[in-house]
């Protein structure tokens, strides 16, 4: 028996949507599909391994409104617009805003100063000290810039490396004192 061969002329499954139509002579045969193109997700430049590439540094914020006392030490940035009260050692950079006050030893790579530092800053790259900062303490740092307006007031080692750093006679290569900048 090859009923499953035969083809009966009984209508295969139809919507019944589709009775209401008008019945046509014959349906068109379905066009065959090609397959869809299938999306290269693989990268045409190889990114580099996360080992190899730094990390970005993330800064840290204490709030114009915030008082704070204790330590800071860690490896991002930190920008300082309110209080805070003791030593603060970063690998990254500090930014003192106008306003703010920070009254501690300070260790970082960069140091802007556009509001109040009462300490002192140790083995800095490079030290800013903005129109409307004010800065009583020691500085050694790579280099520092003075803008018109700032106040400073202390003991200033600059443009010193390790190698060429003076001895102890007196404070400077040549054996005679440096100078304080005292107002």
């Amino acid at each position: 028996m090859a009923i499953f061969n035969q083809q009966s002329p009984a209508k295969k499954d139809v919507p019944s949507f589709a009775n209401d139509a008008a019945p046509t002579p014959q349906a068109a045969p379905t066009p065959i599909r090609e397959t869809p193109a299938v999306a290269d997700f693989n990268p045409t430049q190889s990114a580099p391994p996360r080992a190899a590439a730094q990390p970005e540094a993330k800064e840290s914020l204490i709030a114009a409104d915030l008082t704070i006392e204790g330590k800071i030490e860690g490896a991002g940035h930190v920008r300082i617009a309110g209080k805070f009260k003791g030593d603060v050692n970063v690998q990254g950079d500090l930014t003192i805003e106008k306003g703010a006050k920070l009254s501690g030893g300070v260790r970082a790579k960069k140091v802007i100063v556009a509001g109040e530092l009462e300490g002192n800053i140790e083995s800095a790259s490079r030290v800013e000290l903005l129109d409307s900062g004010a800065l009583t303490g020691d500085i050694k740092a790579g280099s520092l810039t003075v803008a018109a307006g700032s106040r400073i007031r202390g003991h200033v080692e600059c443009g010193w490396g390790d190698k060429d750093a003076p001895k102890s006679n007196g404070g400077k290569a040549d054996g005679k004192p440096e100078r304080d900048l005292a107002s």
